[in-house]
């Protein structure tokens, strides 16, 4: 079961990279103004989100469901994570919609708007570490 643990952990350190990675993509995509710089941001976006970002999140929740079904770990603690773990996926799926905007050219954020954006998943990660190790309930 150890090695599960160590590569789910591989894994989530992977997929947070590729969240705090694609939404910094994203400000210099909306600060691009030219055909040859905002294609290759197409470019890079696509393929961090498929090769990496998407396989990462999918290892994640299986190697975590591999976890919880072989420890049997309770308490409100798992909850709050499994809560957060959700949000997380849908702050993934929204950076595929927001992937799918840019690729269309119907992005309608500035830059701005990315900087903040890229700032949740930060939180998150705090908050899931602090959940995991300290179990505070």
């Amino acid at each position: 079961m150890l090695w599960i643990k160590a590569f789910h952990i591989i894994a989530v350190v992977t997929w947070f990279s590729a969240l705090f990675y694609l939404p910094r993509l994203f400000v210099y995509h909306a600060m691009s103004e030219d055909a040859i710089g905002i294609e290759r941001f197409k470019v890079m976006e696509r393929k961090l989100y498929r090769g990496i970002m998407t396989p990462s999140a999918i290892a994640v929740v299986g190697l975590g469901s591999w976890l919880w079904l072989g420890f049997g770990f309770h308490g409100g603690w798992l909850h709050a994570k499994l809560a957060l773990v959700a949000l997380l996926l849908g702050y993934h799926w929204y950076c595929g919609k927001l992937l799918r905007d840019f690729r269309d050219n119907r992005n309608t954020r500035s830059h701005v708007f990315y900087r903040w954006f890229n700032e949740l998943p930060v939180l998150i990660l705090v908050a899931v570490v602090i959940l995991v190790v300290v179990k505070p309930f």
